[in-house]
């Protein structure tokens, strides 16, 4: 089904009764009654200005990688479209570059890489948008983008008033930040820099590029080489979600202090686990679903994918009830038998 044609109001479009399906990476059904496509700070003030839409809920969507979809959307769906990828500013120190919010996250990995400006590449392939990464605070094979981040523009939903905020002013966590607390669907994210260091230093202290330094014999690896491993590795264990819905890991790797990791080698000893600088450890979430024979599991059309079971799929036809279904499903079993309450990566709506 093709999308509506939009209806335009001066120079705001308005998509009335707009599918989302092909605006979600799980692929779930679901109809926003009325949708604006924000390539700007001036759209989002556009909205706010406008009589009837300033005034109503709003829902801010990006690359739909991290939603789940369970009922239609009556609120106006800000569908965020910002473009563009620029060098900020580079000196002896680091490399300063912006992105804007609508750009896919891998190709700006890819566009860094191409301009001679390393640091990203431990990010590579994971789906979504640029805007979306601050909001969840993405992170893969040890690296996140606390690490990388310089400063974000976004625009706040009752003022239209653009506001600069720094890393600190983020409030990053371990796959969260201010925006999915107190400035939760408060504001639109614009444009996102990152700051990569000089002189680069590799990023491989993560198991599978251990295994990948081993089998190849290349303990000294460079950028490009570490970005081709990371995407081979994705995609050994992770579906395309042009080929198969998903939102890439479904939980978050649960932390645990001390005793409880040494409580629960103790039963398990063959759990994975990684010490953190704090003194907690995080358990491999997947290994734990895994281990409570939830692996290629289905329920209705929802299931675990086959290849990692940290991976919620379609397996067609799904909607976002038969994955909450699952979800909790897993949950309850695996609290069942470690004690450990897994929380979902994705916003489920």
């Amino acid at each position: 089904m093709q999308d509506p044609k939009p209806a335009t109001t001066g120079t705001l479009a308005i998509e009335n009764d707009a599918p989302l399906r092909r605006h979600n990476s799980f692929g779930l059904p679901a109809t926003a009654r009325r949708l604006v496509r924000i390539t700007g700070d001036a759209d989002v003030r556009r909205v706010l200005a406008h009589p009837e839409l300033g005034r109503a809920p709003k829902f801010v969507l990006g690359g739909g990688s991290n939603v789940i979809l369970t009922r239609d959307m009556p609120e106006l769906v800000l569908k965020v479209e910002v473009r563009g990828l620029r060098l900020v500013n580079e000196t002896d120190e680091a490399v300063i570059v912006e992105a804007g919010a609508g750009e896919a996250w891998h190709d700006l990995v890819a566009w860094t890489l191409d301009h001679g400006w390393p640091g990203l590449e431990n990010l590579a392939l994971i789906p979504g948008t640029v805007g979306a990464a601050p909001v969840q605070n993405i992170g893969a094979y040890g690296l996140e983008l606390a690490d990388r981040f310089e400063s974000l523009d976004t625009v706040d939903l009752v003022t239209g008033r653009t506001v600069t905020l720094n890393r600190a002013q983020c409030r990053f966590g371990y796959r969260e930040s201010l925006f999915k607390g107190a400035l939760a669907g408060k504001s639109v994210i614009t444009r996102v820099r990152v700051r990569l260091p000089r002189p680069w230093q590799p990023v491989l202290g993560y198991l599978d590029l251990e295994r990948k330094m081993a089998e190849t014999g290349n303990h000294a690896p460079d950028a490009r080489t570490v970005f081709d491993w990371v995407c081979a590795i994705r995609r050994a264990k992770l579906p395309d979600p042009a080929e198969i819905g998903n939102v890439g890991s479904f939980f978050k790797n649960p932390l645990v202090s001390a005793e409880q990791c040494r409580d629960i080698i103790t039963r398990d000893p063959h759990v994975v686990h990684y010490p953190m600088a704090d003194g907690q450890f995080k358990l491999a979430a997947g290994w734990l679903i895994d281990a409570c024979g939830w692996k290629g599991k289905v329920i209705g059309h929802a299931g675990v994918y086959e290849k990692q079971a940290l991976v919620l799929v379609n397996k067609g036809g799904a909607i976002g009830s038969e994955v909450v279904t699952l979800a909790r499903a897993i949950q309850e079993s695996v609290y069942g038998r470690f004690g450990i309450r897994l929380e979902p990566e994705p916003v489920i709506v």
